[in-house]
């Protein structure tokens, strides 16, 4: 990327932040391609200039290009940008081992980690496609809103300052505001972490426990969430920015958030069965949950309260009633307990 600039990007995943991301590219003149895994899908996105499955109402402009095949969409790019659901990324990154060369950047925009593996993100690309430049997109930024220029801030953190700031030239725009991170590890479990407390502040709506319940477990989520990013290797102040405290309110809070959704249908009895069988998108904090306290997990003695509850709750079919007294009757301790008092 000379001087910082990306002249042709690449967007993997084709549901609603993926494309909105390659609809950002094209309106800053970026020759940008979206891959999807699917050549019907592709070809239908190309023919209506709409994404309706995922993106419904937002015309695409003729200038996206559309393609499910991994050469011709990756030949000449400068810049890829991976949106691919985590329990799929690593088949799709297969996909593309061949047709990236090996200095070809990649930023990540998805958010979780993987059961099989306990990885994040940028750790299964580096995984499949090697050493070379990574970065994440991260922060509260709903798809919907983005997408018809409402503004919104986002960080992109990489420990290579110049993919960073390549990025943030390439996306930022008067409605989207891009601020750089060397934090990469901090931004990406931000990320991860949040979904979870996503679920649990859906299931508190879904239990109608009010406000103050509401507002003491974003409070509470946010240290969760901060002590787990520290222990593998993240800043604590990343955790109180755009990546950890920005998204987190967000996504607890937003009528589009599909973790919040997901967590008030089971606060209102439904089961996970249930509400999987119709979604359409992927609910990311789902399987997050399941990684955290799977055969691969990495806690290294850490309590993590909230999702703890949170996984019963989804896989051991706990009453999420009953989860709220655990929660409530746990010892007694000191606020900030188990972060650093060091400065970030």
């Amino acid at each position: 990327m000379s001087e910082n600039t990306v002249r042709k990007a690449l967007v993997l995943g084709d549901g609603s932040w993926g494309t909105t991301l390659a609809l950002l590219l094209c309106r800053k003149g970026i020759e940008t391609t979206l891959w999807s895994a699917f050549a019907e899908q592709a070809e239908a996105m190309g023919e209506k200039r709409e994404n309706e499955p995922y993106l419904p109402g937002i015309h695409l402009p003729e200038e996206m290009n559309f393609s499910a095949d991994p050469y011709s969409s990756a030949e000449g790019v400068d810049l890829v940008i991976s949106v691919v659901p985590t329990q799929f990324l690593r088949s799709v990154a297969l996909k593309f081992e061949d047709a990236l060369h090996g200095s070809m950047p990649v930023i990540s925009a998805t958010k979780g980690l993987e059961i099989e593996t306990f990885s994040a993100p940028t750790e299964i690309l580096r995984d499949v496609l090697g050493d070379r430049p990574l970065g994440v997109l991260t922060g509260p930024s709903h798809a919907e809103e983005v997408a018809r220029g409402l503004p919104a801030s986002v960080v992109i953190a990489s420990e290579d300052s110049s993919l960073a700031e390549a990025g943030q030239r390439a996306f930022s725009s008067e409605s989207l505001r891009v601020y750089t991170s060397s934090d990469r590890s901090g931004a990406e479990l931000a990320g991860a972490l949040k979904n979870v407390i996503a679920l649990a502040a859906g299931i508190s709506d879904g239990l109608q426990l009010g406000d103050n319940a509401k507002s003491a477990l974003l409070t509470r989520g946010m240290v969760e969430m901060a002590r787990f990013g520290e222990q593998r290797g993240g800043k604590q102040a990343t955790f109180f920015g755009l990546a950890g405290f920005g998204d987190l309110v967000t996504t607890c809070c937003s009528k589009h958030s599909r973790n919040r959704a997901v967590g008030e249908a089971i606060g209102s009895g439904e089961t996970l069965e249930e509400i999987l069988g119709r979604m359409k998108m992927v609910a990311e904090g789902v399987w997050t949950t399941k990684a955290l306290f799977g055969p691969e997990s990495d806690l290294r003695g850490l309590e993590l309260p909230i999702a703890e509850q949170v996984h019963a709750i989804l896989f051991e079919k706990k009453d999420p009633r009953e989860a709220v007294l655990d929660l409530m009757r746990r010892d007694l301790v000191g606020e900030m307990d188990g972060l650093s008092s060091e400065e970030q």
